[in-house]
């Protein structure tokens, strides 16, 4: 298989040679084959290995490393998992896209991405008020709610799909167009409007993918999806905005910080 990688790095980033790049402490307690995989982690995230360039096959790596198949193989096997690296019959292992790590935070996917350097895309597929009903009036818990504003859309990134995000809001807080909410984050545009976020209180999960999701996310029906429900109030304790999203697993992960509680 060709060494070379036929995607250029990115501006500012050397290419990645794992002769010279990759360099293993046997005497380290942590094991070599995760030595491998961290060094070709952060060549991955700092763009001298690009998205869609391939690497050698395990035996020329195991011998320009001077290692052994299995270690090199463990390696690369714990990179497909983490969604960096896929093999692909006829190609070999290639180098996708790295997961947008998003903090868990008041903020919106949009304003994330834009804080990553990343530039956020937005589809709208619905921007609309419509009759509250019991179940949204239960969301945003106002049970005299009489209307509500839904929306509906898709963020990318790099015409990337990321996540399907779907809200409630009462009626009336906002009125946005679809090209603000085009142009801008929805927390943006409450901001902007003299809503003062102050909490949320957030579920995350997992399901699998629906036909009418594989469409909208550029994956296979069935692929993993996270899910997000969240519940925003206002510093008067008013919910000011109910979401339930989709995010692609394969491109997306939720970073938390933990502390260690009273003993």
């Amino acid at each position: 298989m060709n060494s070379s990688l036929p995607v250029q790095p990115q501006a500012g980033a050397r290419s990645w040679d794992p002769a010279r790049d990759i360099v293993v402490n046997p005497d380290s307690p942590e094991p070599l084959y995760s030595q491998i995989a961290n060094q070709m982690r952060a060549a991955i995230e700092d763009g001298r290995l690009p998205a869609g360039g391939r690497l050698d096959n395990e035996v020329e790596l195991a011998a320009r490393l001077r290692l052994s198949r299995p270690t090199i193989r463990q390696a690369i096997q714990s990179l497909v998992h983490q969604g960096l690296l896929v093999r692909k019959r006829g190609v070999g292992t290639q180098v996708v896209r790295t997961k947008v790590a998003r903090p868990l935070r008041l903020s919106s996917l949009f304003d994330d991405l834009a804080h990553l350097g990343k530039q956020p895309e937005s589809t709208v597929l619905l921007n609309r008020v419509e009759p509250a009903g019991a179940e949204a009036a239960e969301l945003l818990e106002a049970p005299g709610l009489d209307r509500v504003r839904r929306l509906r859309r898709v963020r990318s990134t790099g015409g990337e799909p990321l996540a399907v995000m779907n809200n409630y809001l009462p009626d009336g807080i906002i009125d946005p167009t679809d090209e603000e909410l085009r142009e801008r984050g929805l927390y943006e545009l409450l901001r902007v409007a003299g809503v003062r976020l102050h909490a949320a209180q957030q579920a995350i999960g997992a399901r699998l993918a629906t036909a009418e999701d594989a469409g909208l996310l550029d994956e296979e029906p069935g692929s993993a999806l996270l899910t997000m429900q969240r519940t925003t109030y206002d510093d008067t304790g008013r919910v000011v905005e109910y979401g339930w999203h989709v995010y692609r697993a394969s491109r997306y992960t939720f970073n938390l910080s933990l502390t260690n509680g009273p003993q």
